[in-house]
């Protein structure tokens, strides 16, 4: 008798104990899950604003802003609190951003930042000041437009850089390269994006022009 009753005891604690660990493991899910909506409201605008800057349109903003989302959730166990979650969110969208574009067949890679003997180009740009008044200030339909025209990374780079207004290290961490080839992105991205608005306009291009 004096077993049985230890045996019962013994499956007694093994169930309170399975029953403490889905508790325990339900709470962390529910804290996670809570710590991971308050990090997506606080960063939500912004996030957007950047989904819809790389595509354009309003429909594939909010495609491309919702799979970014499932994406994070999924790996937020990876995120690293000492970092901004939104430059850790603006790296999985532009990630997501560049897997989306290529299944739909409209993504080339260049490598135009790099020289014959693969080395990333460190430009001095004398426009940057310029370029970024510009975008901060009118990012209205032709300038949407002028940021459609152009490579899906150097958009990205110059979007991070001069509308976000991230230092050339983090467009490095965010777009997971290097600060040189972050520096040519900006570089080539601003300079398509002028000779955009030269051709289709003029008098905007102008105007910021006759402003400096």
């Amino acid at each position: 008798m004096a077993g049985l009753n230890q045996n019962t005891d013994k499956a007694l604690r093994f169930r309170k104990n399975l029953m403490l660990t889905a508790l325990r493991e339900k709470l962390a899910v529910r804290d996670t899950r809570q710590q991971f909506e308050a990090h997506i409201k606080a960063s939500h605008r912004s996030a957007y604003n950047f989904a819809f800057r790389l595509t354009g349109n309003v429909n594939d903003a909010e495609d491309l802003l919702q799979e970014a989302t499932i994406r994070a959730f999924r790996f937020f166990d990876k995120f690293d609190d000492r970092y901004p979650f939104q430059n850790w969110l603006f790296r999985i969208l532009a990630n997501t951003h560049i897997d989306l574009v290529r299944r739909k067949g409209r993504f080339k890679t260049l490598s135009l930042e790099r020289t014959e003997g693969n080395i990333a180009w460190d430009i001095a740009d004398a426009d940057a000041g310029a370029d970024r008044e510009m975008l901060e200030g009118c990012l209205d339909a032709p300038i949407q437009n002028a940021l459609s025209s152009i490579n899906a990374e150097f958009r990205m780079a110059v979007l991070l850089a001069d509308v976000e207004g991230m230092a050339y290290e983090e467009v490095a961490e965010v777009m997971q390269t290097s600060v040189g080839t972050v520096r040519s992105r900006i570089h080539r991205g601003r300079k398509q994006l002028r000779e955009y608005l030269n051709r289709n306009s003029p008098d905007l291009a102008r105007r910021f022009a006759d402003e400096l």
